[in-house]
């Protein structure tokens, strides 16, 4: 049998467990995890402790990754390979030593391009028509080891990070199936990536999904696809309270209202219709803190 261990605390996290519970000739003796009081960490946490149950393995809860307890838990596991996915820690170099070149990790992107944070919303932020999985043999360096599999796909041009996100989970799931085999037998593919076309994308927080009204209709369409479920959201405020918009759509054609960047000119059986600084947005899904609906002429992220 091929062990593995399973690091992670996500929905990719749990598409690795549940492909490998599906793979002949593998078995998962320790799945290590996120204590249940950190899971605000990620906003797609999963708990994965059924699921590691269902598999015979050992959890172990722990905040740092390169801790000793930590290291010393994955060692007395034995695996013949390291599975680092949905886990927003770096891996140094005792850690990635328990196992030289036989730790295994996903990145949301076309890898070289987009090595780093947030690969999903800069993906659709950057208007990005093509994108890809990439499992890649981890080094110490970000997200630059060479290549096990890579999986490409389109990316439609209204694409949420919701879709996004579903996509890279079936593109994960379809390289395990067919790497799992390749690895248990021995094989070990590796594709070294080409440094001419690597970028990296910088960590983002839930304050960049701050609202400027004074951008053009399409691009605050782009930020609420960007940052919308299952990412805190994009948000401007109304009376100092937090508006979330969590679908919306941009309106084509001049605009027919002579209004401020921000200002609601119209409702429309539940949405809000914004005028940007350049274009109408409609706002179709929103929710406002307190429950209070916004008025109509209000003028949105402006201090009252």
């Amino acid at each position: 049998m091929t062990r593995a261990v399973v690091v992670g605390a996500v929905g990719s996290t749990e598409v690795v467990l549940d492909a490998l519970a599906s793979a002949e000739g593998w078995e998962v003796p320790l799945v290590v995890t996120l204590p249940l009081e950190l899971s605000s960490r990620h906003s797609d946490f999963v708990d994965l402790a059924s699921q590691a149950e269902g598999l015979g393995a050992e959890v172990l809860r722990t905040s740092k990754t390169n801790d000793p307890q930590t290291l010393d838990a994955i060692r007395r596991a034995e695996p013949d390979y390291i599975f680092v996915v949905g886990w927003s820690q770096l891996c140094k170099s005792a850690f990635l030593g328990i196992r030289p070149r036989k730790v295994i990790g996903y990145h949301p992107a076309a890898l070289p391009r987009l090595r780093g944070r947030a690969a999903l919303p800069w993906t659709i932020l950057l208007d990005e028509k093509i994108t890809a999985g990439s499992l890649f043999w981890m080094e110490e360096g970000t997200d630059d080891g060479d290549l096990l599999a890579q999986s490409y796909f389109h990316l439609a041009p209204d694409e949420t990070v919701s879709e996004l996100y579903d996509k890279h989970m079936r593109a994960l799931r379809a390289m395990l199936d067919e790497s799992l085999p390749r690895l248990a037998s021995g094989e070990e593919p590796r594709t070294v990536q080409d440094e001419r076309y690597a970028t990296w994308a910088a960590k983002r927080t839930a304050r960049d999904g701050l609202i400027d009204w004074n951008g053009d209709a399409v691009s605050v369409d782009r930020l609420v696809r960007a940052v919308g479920k299952p990412y805190p959201g994009a948000f401007t405020h109304d009376r100092g309270q937090k508006l979330v918009i969590w679908s919306s759509t941009p309106v084509h054609g001049p605009s027919p209202y002579h209004a401020a960047p921000g200002q609601i000119v119209a409702r429309e059986e539940g949405s809000l219709l914004i005028q940007c600084g350049s274009g109408l947005l409609r706002a179709d899904e929103w929710e406002c803190e307190g429950d209070v609906a916004p008025r109509l002429h209000a003028i949105l992220g402006r201090a009252e």
